[in-house]
């Protein structure tokens, strides 16, 4: 009986604190003065847009989730995915070019650096007059850390890198780039070292610049290594531990996807519920119709649904336990929502929806890269999968 009142005094749906409330409104008002207004032209010229950096800089959010001591906030997961989300709503290069520096950079530097490492690296990150970068994937794979071809030879006190890395996020723009590569391929995944390597090292180049489908603006190249040293003290963790760094990096920045998946969705859903409050047909506005109010309503349904999923790795994260399948879970469905709901916006639309003059079709595009990066919808399932047969 004391069970049942117990739960019966629960409140039946999640609220925000007075923070995570704050930290909302704050980003929200951010985004949409100053971010959504040139969205479309970054999108367009495929624009780095430093300023936005510059501004989430000023704002003191770089370094959200971490201690003060380093610069940081000393806030929690819960309100890094909110300013993912919030920053999605808008404009979707902005959110990856921070979620990319926050939880793929920053993050595991944090989690496996020595203290001189986090006074180095992340102190100016947090302040924003660094920006970070995560190398993993290569040419021949993508989501398999263990088939890195790029090599690492340890030679005194530096590593020698070689080889290259495929689709980095902020790309050209960053600073510190965290790279995966192999000490012995013989090894495979146990061969593996996680090192920072600084923009400007002898040997490290870009190559080529992508034309993306969508997230346009974000900077994503090709980084090259041909005969790079890295010093000893730039590794994090110990040799051998780079495929830890990169599973425990994966599963956090599958939070920062989903949280991205969840803005861009809701960020459509804003632009076609207004719409249809505005463009009349057959007499009526369009949102009196049963079918687009019923297009609507499942979408809202789906978004809400992806978002609890979301907040719920991300206090997962923050409660210290292992949360690999809520980030998959999270990341999974929140990508194919913002997919399929973003197409439903532009249905909404009609014409209007197929061309730039109007915002849901750059959404569209943009929720795509959500079912492929930080691990595909595919690799999600293999991931939730294998949790689920462990539990049988």
């Amino acid at each position: 009986m004391a069970i049942a009142t117990s739960l019966k005094d629960q409140p039946l749906t999640f609220e925000y604190s007075e923070e995570q409330m704050l930290i909302r409104e704050t980003i929200n008002e951010i985004a949409q003065k100053e971010f959504a207004p040139r969205a479309a032209e970054v999108d367009k010229n495929h624009r780095f847009p430093r300023e936005n950096w510059d501004l989430l800089a000023a704002s003191d959010v770089c370094g959200l989730p971490f201690p003060e001591q380093y610069g940081g906030a000393g806030l929690d997961s819960l309100c890094y995915s909110i300013v993912v989300e919030e920053l999605a709503k808008a404009c979707a290069t902005t959110s990856v070019m921070y979620s990319a520096h926050v939880s793929l950079t920053a993050k595991p530097i944090y989690i496996f650096g020595t203290e001189e490492q986090r006074q180095r690296f992340l102190v100016p990150m947090c302040q924003g007059k660094k920006l970070g970068a995560f190398a993993l994937s290569e040419p021949g794979s993508g989501s398999d850390a263990a088939a890195a071809r790029c090599t690492a030879v340890l030679k005194g006190d530096h590593f020698i890198l070689n080889g290259s890395k495929n689709w980095i996020t902020n790309g050209i723009e960053a600073d510190y780039y965290l790279v995966l590569a192999q000490t012995d391929a013989t090894l495979k995944h146990r061969g593996l070292v996680a090192l920072v390597v600084e923009k400007g090292s002898p040997g490290f180049s870009f190559g080529k610049l992508e034309d993306k489908l969508g997230i346009r603006g974000s900077s994503t190249c090709q980084i090259l290594f041909e005969d790079t040293p890295v010093p000893i003290e730039n590794m994090l963790g110990s040799i051998g531990e780079g495929f830890k760094v990169a599973m425990l990096t994966l599963d956090g920045g599958r939070i920062g996807i989903a949280s991205q998946a969840v803005g861009i969705a809701q960020g459509a859903w804003d632009h076609a519920f207004k719409y249809s409050k505005e463009r009349s047909a057959f007499g009526k506005t369009i949102n009196q119709f049963q079918a687009i109010q019923f297009m609507l309503a499942d979408m809202q349904t789906e978004i809400d649904a992806a978002r609890l999923l979301t907040y719920h790795a991300s206090l997962a994260q923050d409660r210290g336990v292992k949360f690999s399948k809520e980030a998959a879970h999270a990341k999974l469905y929140a990508s194919e929502v913002a997919m399929r709901n973003t197409v439903k916006c532009v249905q909404i639309f009609g014409g209007y929806g197929f061309v730039t003059d109007y915002p849901v079709e750059r959404y569209m595009r943009d929720a795509k890269i959500t079912e492929i990066y930080e691990g595909t919808s595919e690799v999600q399932r293999i991931v939730i999968a294998n949790h689920v047969l462990k539990g049988m």
